[in-house]
């Protein structure tokens, strides 16, 4: 039959008349809410994008599209964006954008983007925040570092920052110049604390701190100075659960007064800025150190008030005793209580440090085996993939087929000859046939 030759078109011109119709069906710019799964910058300062859409209950990619910010537009977007997320554009976010439908012969269909709404992906965030907080809490890990007991003495610091942030030299002084004299000891480990490398940084310093953990009583995440910027870096749900499970308190001061970020709310405690995560630790020594002076005193006049009853309790022995003698018992009960003294005070602090050890072998078994878990995880997933690969039903769904013959698979032609009976298996059944 041959085709009508009216009904025939080029390519071209299908393309041209396919531009036409886009051009009549949008005429003006419209508002497309997408997420961002690729995102380059070329030399010349254009910004080319791939736009996805997913389905929510399968996370199956449903739509696709690519789209381009011209360089002029680019630079001026790129900063309004940024000053109001604190965060460039990046593959991840869900953005909303005001943008035309352009068609090329050549290059096809795309979006040209003239405008975006930086209030909807803050939004996203936020609620992206609120799902993983939700998820933290349901896991019981939301207040697992809360519960860790901080040291009676924190000196032992190890901080993670940038060894250049203002905020990290504004906690070493506030607490090496502290108006009691106290002396900490801190070690910083340094982390990239803005950006892309954020979160994977501040969870490699954890296992560092990790290794050494009986050298240290407190970890202090430093982040303050400047503008506030790339807090997102701080709403990441696998850098929330390293604080979360980590062994010893985590305190935050990263240096912002908005809503608190993800690890603010996992956190043992958060203080807004790192002078104030100083004082805190300042407070914590000299809290122990009032303790001890009041228990200093309190032993002093219970001495004294001991040392008043034994005079007269003596001046009484003498007068039954031989002074000789009443010395000599004087003498051992003096050592027995001083033994007995000795063995209360050692009793105490092996069980205390029985019982912080259990602590924190506990907690570490929750740490190691979350870990497990994930990685446990991971293999079965990759394992279930690649069983997918080697099915055969998978195979036969790209179009191949078994032959079989008297329930025995044929593999080669030279395995059948004419009037063979064979059976042809597919991916949703089974045809016989003959060899002819």
């Amino acid at each position: 039959m041959e085709p009508n030759v009216v009904q025939q078109f080029s390519l071209f011109e299908l393309n041209q008349l396919i531009r036409q119709q886009l051009s009549t069906l949008f005429p003006t710019s419209i508002w497309v809410r997408a997420e961002i799964s690729e995102l380059r910058e070329n030399a010349t300062g254009h910004c080319y994008l791939e736009f996805i859409e997913k389905d929510k209950a399968t996370d199956r990619i449903v739509a696709k599209m690519k789209a381009t910010i011209w360089a002029s537009t680019y630079k001026l977007l790129k900063a309004y964006f940024e000053s109001v997320i604190g965060e460039s554009l990046k593959p991840g976010f869900t953005v909303l954008t005001s943008c035309n439908v352009e068609f090329h012969e050549v290059y096809g269909i795309s979006l040209i983007i003239n405008d975006i709404d930086p209030s909807f992906t803050l939004g996203e965030l936020a609620a992206q925040r609120l799902q993983w907080l939700q998820q933290l809490e349901a896991e019981g890990m939301l207040n697992m570092n809360k519960q860790l007991t901080l040291s009676l003495l924190p000196q032992r610091i190890a901080v993670i920052s940038s060894a250049t942030a203002a905020g990290y030299g504004d906690f070493i002084d506030q607490l090496h110049h502290n108006r009691y004299g106290y002396q900490f000891y801190v070690q910083l480990f340094p982390a990239v604390m803005q950006g892309d490398q954020t979160e994977q940084s501040i969870i490699q310093a954890l296992d560092l701190i990790f290794e050494k953990l009986d050298q240290f009583d407190v970890v202090v995440i430093l982040r303050g100075g400047g503008a506030v910027a790339d807090l997102s870096s701080f709403d990441r749900y696998a850098l929330a659960v390293h604080c979360a499970q980590f062994p010893l308190p985590v305190l935050t001061g990263i240096g912002h007064f908005r809503d608190n970020t993800l690890i603010d709310h996992v956190a043992y405690s958060s203080l807004k800025t790192p002078t104030a995560v100083a004082e805190f630790l300042i407070d914590q020594v000299r809290h122990a150190h009032e303790m001890l002076e009041e228990r200093i005193i309190m032993i002093r006049q219970m001495v004294d008030f001991q040392f008043n009853n034994k005079q007269l309790a003596i001046q009484r022995l003498l007068r039954l005793f031989p002074s000789v003698l009443v010395g000599k018992t004087e003498l051992q009960k003096n050592a027995l209580v001083h033994r007995l003294s000795l063995l209360r005070y050692a009793s105490m602090q092996l069980i205390s440090n029985h019982q912080q050890r259990l602590n924190q072998h506990q907690t570490n078994i929750q740490y190691f085996s979350k870990q497990q878990l994930h990685r446990c995880r991971n293999d079965v997933q990759w394992r279930e993939d690649k069983l997918k690969y080697i099915n055969p039903l998978s195979i036969l769904q790209h179009g191949y087929c078994m032959v079989f013959s008297d329930q025995k698979r044929i593999t080669s032609s030279t395995e059948v000859k004419k009037g063979d009976a064979l059976e042809i298996g597919f991916y949703d059944g089974v045809v016989s046939t003959e060899v002819t």
